[in-house]
């Protein structure tokens, strides 16, 4: 009932807008486009009008359907393949999806962070970069923007936008069909339908797919209960409806309603380096098999060979939900010689998953595919704008509204082996009731002044089960006013000012409980302020450790029934100036200022503080918003004939308070690091061959982005500099200097029949793939090959393609992580190096989250 509520409320608004005016559109814009063949008909929506690519001063790589179905993209992630200077990861599951562009994103796995690069499906902006994860379906072209695009793109588009539009309906009838089958079990089949519902009025579109495939990984599965020995497996479905009405020569109604659900298995992770901590796991008071991690390479622990052979004890099934309406409206004002749209949306976005929290065989900590360990996302949109030109200006004004109900569920568990491996950590794997002895009681021997306390008595342990079960609900309203207009300044000559206006509020309402296990840290923390624990064979650093990891967050009874409201305003403005000057029709350059904007808001998780008083929360998790200055300096040039199209752009970028969200092992801390800079060169090419049906495309971006100097004085918990002392002046994380593409694709007909093929690959120079930098995160220089061959019918009836992905089969990390509670990597003492990182003192265990294998497969594609 709610849903359809909304519905009607939204849709009322489009259409009210639609037929608010009247004359002839210029109607019927939707018409399938031709297969491209030249420069000047690469057309782009960067600016929110239909541009050449090489009129709009803005560095877009623009990537037709052919390209996109030739290198196998169907989601965001495959599209890195064709974008340089692009990378998209996922770790815990397919929902906590990032891409980021020259280096800058979000990091990590906490909803209370927007996206840094902006997704944007059909002119709606999906709220979080994993929301927009998942088939995109019939692509007409994906437009990477990069850099911040603060003034038009809706919300949080600090480091750019990945502009997706979708195939729409045709008043021409068709239908195609897809069937696919692949390695690792891989099935595929989709199907959509196109044509007119009521003769020049009305037409439709429906597209299909199910998609499934066997996981990648091994799963050893320890003491279980997990059964699965497989991880990553594929299995969903989705369906895309739209209606296209014109009522009237003016008037042009867009409305498409999309509906996706996946029920899968993701995601396991495997060791990087098992560190002293695997004797413990591997001990059969704690995994009867003796198989909980991977074991130990020796004293000195080097990197283990690359595996796909995970240790996890509990299940990591996920569903995802995701369904929508958007209406978009577009009415002719000839008196104006403008354009009145209208774009409404609502989404409704659903996730919960499975996480074994260690990453081992043993016991130990996990959360439940119960539905409480998820969030969830209710949105509504609507964007208005006006857009218009005369001879010397075109002009654009509009508003944007969003209303955001973000929930998120968290519950920790404790396994049977939790008390028992914590002794075993804590005792230097000597004793299994450790835990016991530091909460237990004392007697004093010395009958003096002095004191001699020694052990007496057991105290609490730990207990299996539920050990916190949190809620957060945060709402979000926004509500803002742009205005985008070039001045032709001279036929050559031009102006283009941006400028946007921002209101945001936030509320969070959070409630957070610890079911049991309230005991055990109180009483840690009263033997440890009163120096019980003095005979222990124990030193101070070894003591400080044991009330911190008897402390955690998820077993600090300072959480339990704790209630909080926080609130936020954020008033801010961005935009752009740009100055484009074009030489010749051949010839253009541009020079261009931007300012983007971030919101801030709250880390939905549990953090704490050590105080006099002990582990405490913190009153406050709200962060500050991010803002960048950007700087171009470009060039677009064709060449022969409109057949070859060569661009470049120098960019300087300016971050401050950059949003930075880093698991340091056992929670994630949310920092807004003072400066980040990102500097290079993109550059881009198009080359339509004289040979008939032979092109290319490809790019190259460097990108030198690193953190400025700072102190843990900059930062909002001082603490927390410790772990973030390889920071200051280093390269950013998942920022490779050097990123190059290349694709090549040649078709030719024989007779009734046609062949071809493509060949698209990525180069990427080295890059850590940790947020904290830890060395053991970095990532080999490496090349990513995808490729296709093709024959079928001339007319395209029927085509049978043999594909490949990674065809040399590249291992490579997407995000390595500390395994939680397995070792140190930072030490308590500065070192000489500058910052607290000590590689001889490094006894982590390292896991990560791997990039796709090699995959193969056949597809047979009908069309009529």
């Amino acid at each position: 009932m709610r849903f359809t509520k909304i519905l009607r409320g939204t849709a009322s608004v489009a259409v009210l807008a639609a037929f608010a005016a009247g004359a002839s559109y210029a109607g019927a814009a939707y018409a399938q486009d031709d297969e491209i063949n030249s420069v000047d008909e690469l057309v782009v929506t960067a600016q929110k009008r239909e541009q050449n690519l090489q009129d709009v001063p803005i560095v877009v790589t623009s990537l037709s359907e052919e390209l996109l179905e030739n290198a196998g993209v169907k989601d965001i992630k495959d599209l890195q393949i064709l974008t340089p200077g692009l990378t998209v990861t996922s770790t815990t599951s397919e929902t906590i999806t990032t891409a980021r562009i020259r280096g800058v994103g979000t990091v990590g796995d906490n909803p209370g962070l927007e996206s840094s690069v902006g997704v944007v499906i059909d002119g709606v902006y999906r709220p979080r970069n994993g929301v927009g994860f998942g088939d995109l379906g019939e692509m007409q072209r994906i437009e990477v923007l990069k850099g911040p695009q603060g003034t038009l793109f809706g919300k949080n588009t600090s480091a750019g936008v990945i502009n997706i539009i979708t195939e729409a309906p045709s008043f021409e009838f068709g239908a195609e069909g897809e069937l696919t089958a692949g390695s690792d079990g891989a099935l595929g089949a989709s199907a959509s339908v196109t044509g007119p519902i009521a003769g020049d009025k009305l037409a439709g579109r429906l597209y299909v797919a199910k998609r499934e495939r066997d996981g990648f990984y091994d799963v050893k599965t320890g003491d279980g209960p997990r059964t699965l020995t497989s991880d990553q497996d594929q299995n969903f479905w989705t369906a895309r409806g739209q209606l296209l009405l014109l009522p009237s020569d003016s008037v042009e109604i867009r409305a498409i309603a999309d509906y996706t659900k996946r029920e899968e298995n993701c995601c396991a992770a495997v060791q990087v380096r098992s560190g002293p901590t695997a004797a413990i796991l591997n001990n059969p008071l704690i995994t009867a098999s003796g198989e909980g991690v991977a074991p130990a390479g020796g004293p000195t622990f080097p990197m283990l060979p690359f595996s796909r052979t995970a240790y996890s004890n509990r299940g990591t099934g996920q569903t995802v939900e995701d369904k929508g309406l958007s209406i978009e409206a577009n009415v002719d004002l000839p008196n104006w010689n403008a354009t009145l749209t209208s774009i409404s949306s609502v989404r409704f976005w659903d996730s919960t998953n499975g996480h074994d929290i260690d990453y081992s065989g043993a016991d130990i900590l996990y959360r439940e595919a119960n539905g409480e360990y998820g969030f969830s996302f209710d949105t509504l949109s609507q964007e208005i704008r006006l857009a218009g030109s005369t001879d010397h200006l075109d002009w654009l004004v509009g508003g944007f509204y969003a209303s955001e109900d973000l929930s998120r569920t968290d519950a920790y568990n404790l396994g049977a082996d939790y008390n028992t491996y914590l002794s075993l950590i804590l005792s230097g794997g000597a004793n299994p009731g450790m835990v016991g002895i530091l909460t237990g009681s004392y007697t004093d021997l010395d009958p003096g002044p002095g004191t001699a306390w020694v052990p007496s008595g057991a105290g609490p342990t730990f207990t299996a089960g539920k050990s916190a079960l949190d809620t957060y609900d945060q709402t979000s309203k926004t509500l803002a006013l742009f205005t985008n207009n070039t001045l032709h300044v001279t036929d050559a000559f031009d102006i283009t000012m941006g400028l946007r206006y921002t209101m945001e509020d936030k509320d969070l309402d959070t409630h957070q409980t610890n079911p049991t296990n309230n005991s055990v840290c109180p009483a840690a923390m009263f033997n440890y302020a009163t120096n019980r624990w003095q005979n222990l064979p124990l030193t101070a650093a070894q003591k400080q450790t044991a009330v911190g990891v008897l402390c955690l967050p998820w077993t600090n009874p300072a959480f339990n029934n704790r209630i909080t409201h926080q609130s936020s305003e954020e008033r801010e403005w961005s935009g752009t100036l740009k100055a484009s000057y074009r030489f010749n029709d051949d010839i253009m350059t541009y020079v261009s200022y931007a300012r983007g904007y971030k919101g801030g808001g709250f880390n939905l998780d549990r953090v704490q503080s050590l105080t006099p008083g002990g582990f405490m929360p913190d009153a406050s998790t709200h962060f500050a918003p991010e803002m960048v200055d950007s700087y171009e300096l470009g060039l677009k040039t064709t060449w022969f004939d409109n057949s070859l199209l060569l661009n470049a752009t120098l960019f300087q970028q300016e971050y401050s308070d950059f949003q930075l969200n880093t698991f340091l092992g056992t929670a994630f801390a949310v920092e807004t690091i003072p400066e980040l800079t990102s500097k290079g060169v993109d550059m881009d090419l198009i080359w339509f061959a004289p040979i008939e049906g032979l092109s290319f495309q490809g790019g190259v971006t460097y990108a030198k982005t690193e953190y400025g100097k700072f102190t843990a004085a900059d930062l909002n918990d001082p603490t927390h500099f410790p772990a973030l002392s390889l920071l200051p002046g280093a390269q950013m994380s998942f920022a490779p200097e050097w990123s190059s593409t290349g694709a090549v694709t040649y078709e030719r007909s024989f007779g009734a029949m046609k062949a071809g093929f493509n060949l698209s690959a990525k180069y990427t120079s080295e890059y850590n793939t940790k947020s904290d930098l830890l060395p053991a995160g970095m990532q080999d220089a490496m090349t990513l090959v995808n490729g296709r061959i093709s024959f079928g019918s001339e007319d395209d009836r029927w085509t049978f393609e043999l594909w490949g992905q990674n065809l040399t089969d590249v291992d490579y990390y997407q995000v390595v992580f500390n395994a939680p509670l397995q070792g140190t990597a930072f030490q308590s003492t500065l070192q000489p190096s500058g910052n607290y990182y000590n590689p001889a003192l490094d006894t982590q265990t390292y896991n990560a989250f791997l990039g796709q294998p090699r995959t193969w497969g056949a597809t047979l594609r009908i069309k009529y």
